[in-house]
C-alpha cells in the first residue's frame, strides 16, 4: 500500500525525528532523535545541539551503563556533526532558559554518534565574535552557520517567495530565463567579455535582461518576471558587487502609474511582518526638487536638514565670491542648518566637512554657528548687516546652538556638495549619539521626471542617456527630441528607500524610427549593434514598460545589514574576487589556445613567469 509522509516528516526522513528548534513543554516523554552541530560543551555534563532551526541543550549520561556515550560526546570537539537519541524532559526547577525558544526542555541522551568530527576553526561560530570580512569570505562555509547569516539568507527567500505569489499567482506575470550569454550593447556600464571559440567574436554577460524583456514584449507575452542575475565589470560598494541579483518585471500596455501601484503592492505582499507594515502610495518627487531640497537624486527622507536657497538674503553682500556666483545664470548661494551641531561637532569636524568638499566637489564651504545670545559667529557675518543675519536666520529657522553650512556657486555643483554635506554632517553626529535615521523606520520614495540625456562630463558637447537609451520621452516633451534633447524630461522613476536607490525603470521607446534617432543621431552609437531590437520594433511592438528592483539592496535594508555581502550567499571581496576559490585565477596557454587568445604579460610579470 505504500506509506504517505506529511511534509514535516518528509523534511526529517529516517535522520531525524525533530529539528533543534521546535521540541517544547508538549513534547515531554517522548523520544526523539536530534542531528546537528555541537555549539558549546561543559564539563561534559551537556552539550547545545544546533541547527537551522534553533538550539536544543543535551544532557549527557552520567551513569556508568551509559559511559561509552558519555566518551563520544565528551570528546567530540566544538563544530563536530552529531547524531543522539534521548526523552524529552523538563529542565529543573530554576533552570528554565526564557531567552531560548527550547529553554522550557532538554533532552536526555540514551544513544549517540559523530557523524563528523570537526578540526580547529579559524574563528568561532557566535555572532558577537569579531572576524574581519575577508576572513569571514575566505570561509563562507563557516561563516554561513552564523544565526544572522542563517536569518538573512532565510528572509530573503521568504521574500522572494512572496514576490514570486504575488506577481504569478495574483497578477498573471510569467517567469521566464533570459540567456546569460550574449553580445556587446551600446552604453552603461562596463561589461563582462567571455571568449569563444571563433576566432575574434566575444560573448558579454549582460548587465541586465533590458532587450530580452522588450522582445518578450514583442511576442506577446504581455507580463514577464524574472528573478535575474546581472553582471558589470566594475569595482564593488558597500550596495553592489560584480555580479547581483535584480527582480525583473515588464508590462505590455501599462503606463508609469501603473507600474508605481503594481510595485507598491508587491513590496507590500512581501513585506516580512516583523518590520512592521508599510504604507502605500508611496510620496513621489521630481528630480528637479529632489537635487534641489537633497542634493542627491535618492534622498534620505528620514531625516530635515533640507538644503535652503538664500540668495536673495546674500544678493547685496559685498563679497567677491559671493557675487560671482549669485551674478551667473544658474549662480546660486544655498545652505543647510545641522540642528545643535554645535554642542556635538568640534572645530576639527567643521574642518574635515570643508576639506571633503575640497577635495570631492573643489567646492568652497562656509560655516556660521548661531550663539545663544543669537549672534553669528562666522568670519562671514561682519560683511552681513543685522537685518541680513535676521533674514538668514528666518529663512533657514535656525536655533541657538545650530551650525549653518553655506556655498555659493552654480545651481547643481551647490546642491551636490551640500547634499553630500549633510549626509556626512548626520554621520557626525550620529556617531557622537544622536539618532537623526530611525533604523526601524523605511521611508520609500519615488523620485520621476528625471532628464532623458546628460552631458558628457569629459565631452560637454555630446550627450549620454541618464539611464539607458531605451527610455520613452516624456509625453510633454517628444517634440524637442529633434531640436533641443537635452531639455528633454524622461520616462523613467526611480524607488528610493532610506537614502539607496532600490529600483528603476521606465515606459520604453516602442517605435523604431524613435529608437534609432536616439541611438544613431543624439547618442552617436552605432544602431547595427541593436539591428535585432529595431527590426523587433518594426514587427507591432506594443507600448511597454517595466522596472528591475536590486534584490540585494532590498533585503540589506530590510534585514539591517552593514554591506549587500550580508545577504549574499557567495559574495565577491570589495575588489570582486572570491577569496574563498581564488577567482579569477590564471588560464595556461594550453587551455587559451582554443579561444585564440594569447595573454599580453606585462614586462616584470612576463619575467617572472620565464623563471
Amino acid at each position: 500500500k505504500g506509506c504517505w509522509l506529511s511534509p514535516k516528516k518528509s523534511l526529517y526522513l529516517v535522520a531525524r525525528t525533530n529539528t533543534c528548534g521546535e521540541l517544547r513543554s508538549a513534547h515531554v516523554g517522548q523520544e526523539v532523535t536530534l542531528c546537528g552541530w555541537i555549539q558549546y560543551q561543559r564539563q561534559g555534563l551537556f552539550l547545545v545541539l544546533r541547527d537551522f532551526q534553533g538550539l536544543t541543550q543535551i544532557i549527557i549520561p552520567q551513569d556508568e551503563a551509559h559511559s561509552h556515550v558519555k566518551k563520544v560526546l565528551y570528546d567530540a570537539p566544538v563544530e563536530s556533526v552529531v547524531r543522539v537519541t534521548g526523552t524529552v524532559t523538563s529542565r529543573p526547577p530554576g533552570q528554565k532558559n526564557p531567552r531560548m525558544p527550547t529553554g522550557d526542555i532538554e533532552v536526555k541522551v540514551k544513544t549517540a554518534e559523530v557523524l563528523n568530527s570537526c578540526k580547529k576553526l579559524p574563528f568561532e561560530i557566535k555572532d558577537f565574535i569579531k572576524k574581519s570580512e575577508a576572513l569571514r569570505m575566505q570561509y563562507r562555509y563557516l561563516d554561513l552557520r552564523s544565526f544572522q547569516m542563517q536569518h538573512n539568507l532565510r528572509l530573503r527567500s521568504q521574500m522572494v517567495m512572496k514576490m514570486r505569489e504575488y506577481l504569478c499567482n495574483l497578477h498573471g506575470f510569467v517567469d521566464v530565463e533570459t540567456p546569460t550569454l550574449f553580445k556587446r550593447t551600446p552604453g552603461g556600464a562596463k561589461e563582462f567579455v567571455v571568449p569563444s571559440r571563433e576566432p575574434g567574436k566575444f560573448y558579454c554577460l549582460p548587465q541586465s535582461p533590458q532587450q530580452f524583456k522588450q522582445l518578450l514584449m514583442i511576442g506577446g507575452l504581455d507580463r514577464y518576471f524574472q528573478v535575474a542575475r546581472c553582471y558589470r565589470d566594475e569595482g564593488s560598494k558597500p550596495d553592489r558587487q560584480p555580479e547581483f541579483t535584480q527582480i525583473d518585471i515588464e508590462m505590455s500596455f501599462v503606463d508609469q502609474a501603473g507600474i508605481q501601484r503594481l510595485i507598491e503592492g508587491l513590496l507590500q505582499y512581501s513585506w516580512p511582518n516583523e518590520r512592521g507594515p508599510i504604507t502605500t502610495p508611496f510620496p513621489s518627487m521630481s528630480y528637479a526638487e529632489a537635487l534641489a531640497e537633497y542634493g542627491t537624486d535618492k534622498p534620505d527622507t528620514r531625516f530635515g536638514m533640507k538644503i535652503i536657497d538664500v540668495s536673495d538674503v546674500f544678493r547685496s553682500v559685498e563679497i567677491g565670491f559671493v557675487q560671482n556666483a549669485v551674478n551667473k545664470p544658474q549662480g546660486t548661494v544655498k545652505a543647510i542648518c545641522i540642528p545643535q551641531g554645535a554642542r556635538h561637532l568640534q572645530n576639527k569636524d567643521f574642518e574635515a566637512l570643508k576639506e571633503s568638499a575640497k577635495s570631492q566637489f573643489n567646492q568652497e564651504v562656509l560655516h556660521l554657528i548661531l550663539k545663544p545670545d543669537e549672534s553669528l559667529k562666522s568670519p562671514l557675518s561682519k560683511f552681513l548687516s543685522e537685518e541680513q543675519q535676521s533674514e538668514l536666520i528666518q529663512a533657514l529657522k535656525v536655533q541657538a546652538d545650530d551650525v549653518v553650512l553655506l556655498a555659493a556657486g552654480e545651481h547643481e555643483k551647490v546642491c551636490l556638495v551640500l547634499g553630500n554635506m549633510r549626509l556626512e554632517s548626520a554621520n557626525l553626529l550620529e556617531l557622537r549619539g544622536l539618532v537623526l535615521r530611525d533604523p526601524t523606520a523605511f521611508h520609500f520614495l519615488w523620485v520621476v521626471d528625471f532628464p532623458l540625456f546628460l552631458h558628457k562630463e569629459e565631452n560637454p558637447a555630446e550627450l549620454e542617456s541618464a539611464h539607458h537609451p531605451f527610455t520613452a520621452p516624456h509625453p510633454s516633451d517628444t517634440s524637442l527630441l529633434y531640436s533641443e534633447p537635452a531639455k528633454i524630461r524622461s520616462q523613467h522613476y526611480d524607488l528610493v528607500l532610506n537614502g539607496s536607490e532600490i529600483g528603476g525603470g521606465s515606459i520604453r521607446i516602442h517605435n523604431a524610427e524613435q529608437q534609432r534617432f536616439v541611438l544613431e543621431t543624439v547618442l552617436k552609437e552605432d544602431p547595427e549593434l541593436l539591428s535585432h531590437l529595431l527590426e523587433a520594433l518594426k514587427c507591432g511592438a506594443p507600448p511597454h514598460g517595466g522596472i528591475a528592483l536590486g534584490l540585494d539592496r532590498l533585503i540589506c535594508l530590510v534585514a539591517g545589514a552593514p554591506s549587500i555581502r550580508d545577504v549574499i550567499a557567495f559574495p565577491k571581496s570589495f575588489k570582486g574576487r572570491d577569496l574563498m576559490s581564488n577567482a579569477p585565477d590564471y588560464i595556461t596557454p594550453e587551455e587559451l589556445e582554443p579561444y585564440h587568445i594569447q595573454v599580453a604579460w606585462p614586462a616584470a610579470e612576463a619575467e617572472a613567469n620565464k623563471n
